[in-house]
């Protein structure tokens, strides 16, 4: 475990994983940190350990299937960041989680694409992180403030292959709304799903034009 400083721990109880340990948790579920569109939250990412490499995985994944399309590539490079969530209580945590996943991606879109590289591909890959790193209490599942306001999720889902629809949902109302037995919240695995009411809907929109919804 690695600390940043011993107030911190006293704090807030801050350590972090290493990246050996975090590798060899994420392996007992491998086929899911393959899956590109297999959804993860942390809630309580700290700088992202487990989350930068969850995004590595899909990203070595969207590389080997894709990386000859530019477009596809980028279609399912945006499917893999939309897929992860974190939460923190601590807004420097979260500040620092963002800027790595944007890293990583970053990285490996250039390296590829060079000069070829759309802004308008990190604009929306930047808005998502936004939307899916967040600064909150998962404990009590609001802003750690004076505000106390609810911790606000986006979900992302494709449409028409290259549009996505936006909906927003409290992680309260999420959990709430969760039944106790039988259906399940955004299945993945093809079974029915029981999906509660969304706060917000967003027209359904290019994946490369996101920040438009704002």
């Amino acid at each position: 475990m690695q600390v940043k400083s011993k107030q911190r721990v006293a704090d807030h109880g801050e350590v972090f994983t290493s990246e050996r340990e975090v590798n060899a948790m994420l392996d007992l579920v491998k086929q899911e940190t393959e899956r590109i569109d297999s959804r993860f939250l942390e809630p309580a990412c700290g700088t992202g350990n487990f989350l930068v490499e969850i995004l590595r995985r899909k990203l070595t994944v969207v590389d080997s299937r894709y990386k000859s399309s530019q477009f596809e590539w980028e279609r399912y490079g945006v499917l893999a960041v939309s897929s992860i969530y974190g939460i923190d209580i601590l807004p420097d945590n979260v500040i620092e989680c963002r800027e790595r996943l944007f890293a990583i991606f970053t990285d490996r879109y250039s390296r590829l694409y060079k000069e070829k590289c759309r802004h308008e591909c990190f604009n929306s890959v930047r808005f998502i992180l936004n939307r899916n790193i967040l600064w909150g209490d998962a404990l009590t599942l609001k802003t750690p403030d004076k505000k106390a306001e609810p911790i606000v999720f986006s979900e992302w889902s494709f449409v028409n292959d290259n549009m996505i629809k936006r909906r927003d949902y409290t992680m309260a109302n999420l959990l709430e709304s969760q039944p106790l037995e039988g259906e399940n919240l955004f299945s993945d695995l093809g079974e029915k799903a029981f999906i509660p009411t969304p706060v917000a809907e967003y027209p359904i929109t290019h994946f490369l034009r996101l920040t438009e919804n704002e």
